[in-house]
């Protein structure tokens, strides 16, 4: 690794993840900040996932994408944030996600039927784009529903704080822990996987390991966040360094079958916006759906 990476790295370290944490700690209007963050996320991921499925398939336009992708987390946004202006909750419940998704299959479905000239790529066309939606806007909101954890914890006391930041960095330590061990001890285990030759067995065991040790912490600081057995939180922080791996490595695949290294530039260090939340992106619903299975606690 250059000076330059190296840099690039520790300026991620020092100054996106502060920045990550504050726009958790703003909790006003149901963390409206958060759930604008995420909107805005979502676009730049959709936009950067058109660049790279339309390498080998005609898609349709930019604009479009981006907003079919966009409208799911904006729905989820709308559902946690209007509470706070209205001082009463909504009537529906979260199937709203639901029907976000399902407006956003139906306008896909609808450009193809109406705006094709032919055919041969329709199959392709569609499922590129219903894939942009999905990826990188309906996983997203599991982010947004984690905000909605409010007032589960013992007492009643909101606890989406806690959450989020943990999850944040259980993702985090797993990334930097593969890094560390992967450059200190990977040398020679490398290329068990295809899809990304530099990764190590030892970067994988890092990772699992910074994940728990992530976990564990964020049990100490709020002790009120992970009750029970110490093993359900294990069992927590092992399927979320799996996720988050798989994550990265998914996103390895999308950019070799495009011919490209990064998905992005936005990111000093770390290239597009995609190469900065693959990991966040299929670790996020497993972590909600566990917390609520091992805790019992869903938004």
């Amino acid at each position: 690794m250059t000076a330059k990476q190296l840099i690039s790295r520790l300026s991620v370290f020092f100054i996106g993840v502060p920045l990550v944490l504050l726009i958790i700690f703003l909790p006003y209007y149901n963390h409206i900040v958060l759930q604008i963050c995420l909107c805005v996320v979502s676009g730049f991921a959709a936009s950067e996932l058109y660049d790279i499925f339309s390498v080998r398939t005609k898609l349709y336009s930019r604009v479009f994408t981006v907003i079919c992708t966009m409208f799911i987390p904006l729905v989820a946004a709308v559902y946690e944030v209007a509470p706070a202006f209205t001082h009463s909750p909504f009537a529906v419940g979260e199937e709203v996600i639901t029907y976000a998704m399902i407006v956003s299959f139906l306008a896909v479905l609808c450009a193809e039927v109406l705006s094709a000239g032919s055919f041969e790529e329709s199959n392709a066309r569609m499922a590129a784009t219903l894939f942009t939606a999905v990826y990188a806007g309906y996983l997203l909101t599991f982010v947004s529903r984690m905000a909605g954890l409010r007032h589960q914890g013992a007492d009643g006391q909101d606890i989406a704080i806690p959450a989020i930041m943990v999850f944040i960095l259980m993702v985090f330590f797993c990334d930097s822990f593969a890094w560390l061990f992967g450059i200190l001890l990977g040398k020679n285990n490398r290329g068990v996987i295809k899809a990304s030759p530099n990764k190590s067995i030892a970067g994988f065991t890092g990772g699992f390991l910074g994940s728990i040790a992530a976990g564990f912490a964020g049990a100490y600081v709020f002790p009120g966040l992970f009750p029970g057995s110490p093993l359900k939180l294990i069992v927590l922080s092992l399927c979320i360094a799996f996720a988050a791996i798989v994550g990265d490595l998914a996103e390895s695949v999308f950019k070799r079958s495009a011919g490209i290294k990064d998905s992005g530039h936005i990111v000093p260090g770390r290239g597009g916006i995609l190469d900065s939340i693959d990991s966040i992106l299929m670790a996020a619903p497993v972590y909600y759906l566990l917390f609520a299975l091992l805790y019992g606690r869903l938004a």
